[in-house]
């Protein structure tokens, strides 16, 4: 059975600051848009933004790896070599990460790359590669 899409709506602040984030850095297609809102092609999922003077930032941090990890955050599984063409974009867009890409669990199942950034408003982004995905649950 293929995966199902999925669907996740966001707050952002400011339209334009949010197309050149994810249309220009993160190099999202950009899909169906009304003038408070604009869909994305996030991998084959679908990512709204929306325009909300409310909107949301982190709220916590959760210490994992000696990292402070932005709570709530979103992202995907990416295959090592998009990943890493995904890093090197942010890098080149001058990018502040919250935690810099880096290697977890090495040599040990569930062994993956992650990396975290916040875009324009203020959401959490996370992006995984397993060298295993099979392993993504792995214990």
């Amino acid at each position: 059975m293929a995966r199902p899409g999925f669907h996740l709506a966001i707050p952002v602040d400011d339209l334009g600051k949010a197309r050149e984030f994810y249309g220009g850095v993160l190099g999202f297609p950009e899909g169906r848009s009304g003038e408070k809102w604009v869909d994305w092609n996030l991998y084959g999922h679908q990512l709204v933004t929306h325009v909300a003077s409310d909107g949301r930032q982190v709220v916590a941090r959760n210490l994992v790896d000696g990292h402070a990890v932005p709570v709530p955050h979103f992202g995907l599984i990416l295959p090592i070599p998009a990943f890493r063409e995904l890093a090197e974009r942010l890098e080149a867009a001058c990018t502040t990460f919250v935690i810099e890409p880096y290697l977890r669990f090495e040599g040990e199942p569930g062994e993956q790359w992650t990396m975290f950034f916040l875009d324009p408003s203020g959401n959490a982004l996370e992006f995984k590669a397993f060298r295993d995905e099979s392993q993504v649950f792995a214990v």
